[in-house]
């Protein structure tokens, strides 16, 4: 079972070496692509053979385009690379396994042909997902014009010129829309799918650049009108958001309790029951409660039966 992880990084360097060298195996390749804001050099210490390092970078926005557009360089780089992956696997640069990179193999080899990202029809404002994140149009971050097409689409509104929100489905070309959460885990022809709808339908495409949150919506919408939504379970990254707000809390000790690596770690939520292999978020400052995790995962693995036993 070869895997490509698809690394999406800013920041924790530190953090972004650990996530790599869990993962490590003679079939899992990575490719990492560092925001262009970043500092590169920063992350010089991660490397190897499988490390590929995306020499296309995006600055990277959030709840901005940039973050699908920055996800769809890391997809062509990894099904051009000369050996093909059976999966494909978007990570953040602050997760962390829960399982052994064994463990994770056996995995996706047993659930082959299953696709894992968090979908629901919109609107479903029960899991924050409205249709206000398509009817409302939102200038790129970044751009020189962006404060200005903001006054213009304001006094056009004011003087009925123009619609406060926006007719998504023309845009859609017949689509019906999804959302869900950033993080997945998909097969080489999922990933073919997306990339072909891409060059297939660039119309939509740039709908979605002036969209809220396109990344929780916009690989949804594309595979949740395709023959693959009736293989999706929910994802495989566990996330706390108890805390509320726009962005999940760090991970600390008490979170470990949840966690038994070596058995199948069971979570529910609004996406349904499944199993989660990943965990986010973890910065440079945890290293010891990475270790910790590591110390546990080794553990189990040290009790597993080894071939021929």
């Amino acid at each position: 079972m070869r895997i490509a992880y698809l690394i999406l990084a800013h920041d924790n360097p530190a953090q972004l070496g650990r996530l790599v060298g869990a993962l490590s195996s003679a079939t899992a390749s990575f490719f990492i692509h560092i925001d262009r804001k970043s500092n590169l050099e920063d992350f010089a210490a991660i490397g190897g053979g499988r490390v590929h390092f995306t020499p296309q970078r995006v600055a990277v926005h959030w709840a901005d385009f940039s973050q699908v557009e920055a996800a769809l360089v890391l997809l062509q780089a990894a099904l051009a690379a000369p050996q093909p992956a059976d999966y494909l696997v978007l990570l953040s640069g602050t997760d962390h396994p829960l399982q052994s990179a064994a463990y994770i193999e056996r995995f996706f080899a047993a659930h082959a042909g299953t696709e894992f990202m968090n979908i629901v029809a919109m609107p479903c404002e029960a899991l924050g997902k409205p249709l206000s994140r398509l009817t409302t149009y939102q200038p790129r971050p970044g751009e020189p014009r962006s404060r200005l097409v903001k006054r213009v689409r304001r006094l056009l509104v004011r003087s009925g010129l123009q619609a406060v929100e926006r007719d998504y489905r023309p845009h859609l070309d017949g689509l019906a829309p999804y959302a869900g959460s950033q993080w997945w885990a998909l097969s080489r022809p999922a990933c073919e799918h997306v990339l072909h709808f891409v060059e297939r339908q660039p119309g939509v495409v740039d709908f979605f650049r002036n969209t809220v949150c396109p990344d929780e919506v916009f690989f949804q919408t594309v595979l949740g009108n395709s023959p693959y939504r009736l293989r999706m379970r929910r994802n495989l990254t566990y996330t706390d958001w108890s805390a509320g707000g726009s962005s999940p809390a760090f991970l600390e000790a008490r979170h470990l309790e949840l966690f038994t690596p070596g058995a199948p770690i069971v979570l529910d939520s609004g996406y349904g029951e499944g199993e989660v292999l990943f965990a986010r978020k973890f910065s440079d400052r945890a290293a010891a409660l990475v270790a910790r995790l590591d110390a546990l995962r080794g553990a189990a693995d040290s009790r597993l039966p080894r071939s021929g036993t």
